[in-house]
């Protein structure tokens, strides 16, 4: 993804992020800090499970090295703007998608080095120590997810009325947006799409599919409601797909562990809209 693509991506999260805010309230953030169980099992899920069932396919499936260490640096990363959108339209709890994916972006600045040279040693039998930059992961959070959000909910606590008159539209508009990069994703990419998804499509979709249902399930195991659960497995399932390129091409220098995230960032949008369905039949469901 070019920087121009990156900035428009980036501005329209940014949008959608406050419109997110307009159905967010103090309250929803409260309920969670006051029952912490679904954060501590979405975070072990993100941080533990996640590289662990990676390591599992892409020593099972017979992949090249470079895919190898490509599967674990996408493990490595954390939900990302676009699990916050998903979780928003599927109508999962969005203020535990956000907790979510503030603790994991900032947790995996320790991590991802540990778990990328482990797979570099393991794939590769080499090492390269890399440090990810703090203060700019911390600004890009701040300026897509947070600051967005805030002012969203600021709106929403001082004209309730629009705020509310704004969901559905707002909703909407982020699904179309939604679409539209999933469209411009697939027009960009068309020329190297096939060559990706013959080499790590297999693996890719299968250690997302497996996260999620993991993920749903072990948030049910614990007796967590169905809206905590599925931003779970959505958080999850959904990585920050542009750091695991940006982990692979600007550290590490090597194109060919970019692929699976390449490909992945295609690919998260379809398991993203089956979440979004499922979302909605549960609500519908719903008295």
């Amino acid at each position: 993804m070019d920087s121009t693509s990156a900035i428009i991506l980036a501005v329209s999260l940014a949008i959608i992020m406050l419109g997110m805010g307009l159905s967010l309230i103090a309250e929803d953030f409260k309920r969670i800090f006051l029952e912490p169980k679904s954060i501590l099992i979405g975070l072990t899920n993100q941080l533990i499970l996640l590289p662990l069932i990676a390591f599992g396919l892409a020593s099972i499936f017979p992949l090249q090295p470079e895919i190898a260490v490509g599967v674990m640096i996408l493990a490595a990363c954390p939900g990302g703007a676009t699990s916050n959108l998903i979780a928003h339209l599927a109508g999962a709890d969005t203020a535990l998608s956000v907790t979510l994916t503030a603790f994991s972006s900032f947790i995996t600045i320790l991590t991802i080095p540990f778990i990328v040279n482990f797979s570099l040693e393991q794939f590769l039998e080499e090492s390269n120590m890399i440090q990810l930059d703090v203060v700019q992961t911390f600004l890009q959070i701040l300026m897509i997810i947070i600051i967005p959000i805030t002012i969203g909910m600021l709106i929403r606590k001082y004209k309730e009325n629009f705020a509310l008159k704004m969901a559905k539209p707002v909703r909407i508009a982020s699904a179309l947006i939604l679409i539209l990069v999933i469209v411009g994703i697939i027009i960009k990419e068309k020329d190297t799409l096939a060559e990706s998804f013959q080499q790590a499509g297999l693996v890719v979709i299968t250690l997302n599919l497996v996260v999620m249902f993991v993920g749903y399930y072990s948030a049910k195991m614990f007796s967590i409601n169905n809206k905590r659960a599925l931003s779970i497995a959505i958080e999850s399932g959904i990585q920050n797909g542009t750091l695991g390129i940006t982990v692979a091409v600007v550290l590490l220098g090597s194109s060919q562990f970019a692929v699976v995230s390449a490909i992945y960032g295609v690919l998260m949008f379809f398991t993203g809209a089956a979440a979004i369905y499922i979302g909605s039949r549960q609500r519908k469901k719903q008295p």
